[in-house]
């Protein structure tokens, strides 16, 4: 993670995940940054978990963004795009942001390329919760 601390996506298994591939340097990402961190927030009770990637980006500047927009759930520092390009088929190489959510049983139930908005991850994460595990 950007903190040095060690994550393994099985952590997340049983769990609603919102993964959001996203920069410092992005100008939408740093417009969606505050509805992000505000449905963390509201979801985290409900057992929801939220996972950022940041994309060619330098450590200091990521942690810079997540200071400034109070993001408190991890990211993973992917300067090379090795994350990324794993998700390759999900998440078009040039498309961030993009934010998924993914069901308790790992599949994704939504995609967003672009600016993800408050009311739209709003609606489709209770979705995901309502879903098959």
């Amino acid at each position: 993670t950007l903190s040095g601390a060690a994550l393994s996506l099985s952590q997340f298994r049983g769990h609603v995940l919102v993964m959001n591939f996203w920069g410092s340097w992005c100008t939408p990402c740093r417009a969606e940054a505050p509805a992000l961190a505000s449905l963390a927030r509201h979801f985290s009770p409900a057992g929801v978990r939220f996972l950022g990637v940041d994309i060619r980006d330098t450590p200091a500047s990521a942690e810079a963004f997540q200071r400034d927009f109070k993001i408190t759930y991890p990211s993973l520092n992917d300067p090379g795009d090795v994350i990324a390009l794993a998700f390759r088929s999900t998440v078009p190489p040039a498309g961030i942001p993009t934010t998924l959510v993914i069901s308790r049983g790992g599949r994704i139930s939504a995609r967003v390329l672009g600016e993800a908005s408050h009311s739209g991850l709003r609606r489709l994460i209770p979705t995901a919760m309502a879903g098959p595990a």
